[in-house]
């Protein structure tokens, strides 16, 4: 079953459209096309049938595959809800957005520019509900930029009645993850009846831990037996840093039972994932019945993987690829790849759905934006996406900190930290070939040549982190901490801090 093991993690994404996409972006003879932004929190891309898992069942997921584009290469520049979701709302990378846990909140002067700010000054109905996930400085959680709400703070509920604003579902709807549903589809209705564009973002709490399921689903299933990845269990951490198992993510593998109750484990957090699946077929059918389905695109993603007892950890954070990717797919009913299947090969990224709304709008993108729009893609999907992209990680115990690069086919990390006990290790991976993650290339020397360009790549990712990283909220100092040629000696100052 090892075939089935690499179906389960290749998958990979890109952006940078290379082109404006004004030819089904934004025709003036008809009207600006609808959004519907789906995030999830913590499915990773063997949670669905469509990145090649039978184990599973995600008909709608898949459905939107088919009828739309899947994208196989597909980051988090930053993988964890906080900082994740300050990436969607403003396409720019961590350190300039100035948001995660430990750090601080966004600024006011960043929101302004996010798209749910921007899309509404551009004459769009704006509705938000779900995990908001971030706080702006004298701002809360900007409910008043938002024709409606349905978020709430912090991690929100599973249970509907315990979120102030989705109580008027909870009868109904019990469990959080179809009430988010329900409020989509009021404000499809609504919408419709006004004639006037709409951005719906739903941000679905599932599958995050803990684990809470809406029992509606209870039999699906069932004494199912589920196939471990080829790369689960200790036995294929050796090779990773040490630094990388100094924080929580790997006592997590025994803490949550992946070591001990696999099946039981995955049966929780898949039926998480179906419940997510039957909420975006509700949205979809409402689309249909208010006739507005062939001018709305539709966006799922996730806002980081999840490790589920790969290599022997649990949660997510670390750059390796199941926590890493996520899953993404698009569906433009103008776009003329629509059910040919394609799966998108490029590299794509959190930080591009913010551009991408934008143009789709006829909006113009702010010029500090890092993402670019993935509606070329939708075009010539062999066309475009970033060269490289980081993979930040600063949350956590210090010594896990790092910086990564990715591109299309390989995965470099410097993890810079150091004591009496570990030294800074790098760690490249041939991730087209190996996306298991089970041969680090840096130790080997027949790979010296590629270690050096990726090497160069990393330095570029670092240079743009000390031009433009916000000078509040602790993120200057990783323009030193990250960088290879500083010696750890030199490095105390900052650590003690």
């Amino acid at each position: 079953m090892a075939w089935l093991s690499l179906l389960f993690v290749c998958g990979l994404v890109g952006i940078d459209s290379g082109f404006g996409l004004s030819a089904f972006g934004t025709e003036p003879d008809r009207p600006k096309p609808n959004i519907v932004f789906l995030f999830a929190d913590d499915q990773c891309t063997y949670s669905l049938g469509c990145y090649g898992n039978p184990d599973v069942q995600t008909p709608n997921m898949d459905q939107l595959a088919r009828e739309g584009v899947l994208f196989d290469n597909h980051y988090n520049t930053t993988a964890i809800c906080m900082a994740s979701r300050a990436n969607v709302f403003t396409g720019m990378v961590e350190y300039k957005t100035g948001c995660n846990f430990g750090h601080g909140n966004m600024r006011k002067d960043v929101w302004q520019k996010s798209y749910p700010v921007l899309l509404r000054k551009a004459g769009y109905l704006t509705a938000f509900a779900g995990k908001f996930g971030i706080v702006v400085d004298g701002k809360g959680l900007c409910e008043d930029d938002f024709d409606f709400w349905g978020g709430g703070p912090g991690q929100t509920n599973y249970a509907t009645a315990k979120n102030k604003s989705m109580r008027k579902y909870a009868q109904k709807y019990p469990h959080s993850t179809l009430s988010y549903a329900a409020f989509g589809q009021d404000v499809i209705r609504e919408a419709a009846e006004k004639n006037q564009p709409f951005c719906l973002s739903i941000s679905f709490k599932a599958p995050h831990k803990p684990a809470t399921p809406d029992p509606r689903f209870d039999a699906v299933y069932a004494g199912k037996k589920f196939t471990k990845p080829a790369n689960f269990g200790r036995e294929f951490a050796a090779h990773l840093s040490p630094q990388s198992k100094l924080g929580r993510q790997y006592p997590r593998f025994t803490e949550w039972l992946y070591d001990s109750d696999y099946d039981g484990e995955m049966a929780k957090y898949h039926q998480q994932v179906h419940g997510i699946d039957v909420a975006l077929g509700m949205i979809r059918e409402e689309l249909q019945r208010q006739g507005i389905a062939d001018n709305t695109v539709v966006i799922y993603t996730s806002d980081n993987g999840y490790i589920c007892g790969a290599h022997g950890y649990g949660s997510k954070v670390l750059p390796m690829e199941e926590s890493s990717r996520a899953p993404l797919m698009i569906y433009d009913p103008r776009s003329p790849l629509n059910g040919k299947q394609i799966r998108c090969q490029r590299l794509t990224g959190n930080i591009d759905f913010m551009p991408t709304m934008l143009e789709l709008a006829g909006v113009e993108i702010p010029q500090e934006v890092d993402g670019k729009s993935l509606l070329g893609l939708l075009h010539e999907p062999e066309r475009g996406g970033h060269q490289q992209l980081p993979f930040i990680n600063v949350f956590g115990p210090l010594p896990t900190h790092s910086l990564s690069c990715v591109t299309r086919e390989y995965k470099y990390t410097y993890w810079w930290y150091g004591d009496d006990e570990i030294q800074p290790v790098e760690e490249l991976f041939d991730t087209e070939n190996d996306p298991l993650e089970l041969v680090n290339l840096a130790t080997d020397p027949k790979s010296a040549e590629l270690l050096q360009s990726m090497r160069k790549r990393y330095d570029r990712e670092l240079a743009k982190w000390r031009q433009h990283a916000v000078s509040y909220n602790d993120y200057e100092r990783y323009g030193r901490l990250f960088d290879r040629n500083v010696p750890l000696s030199e490095k105390q100052s900052l650590i003690s801090r």
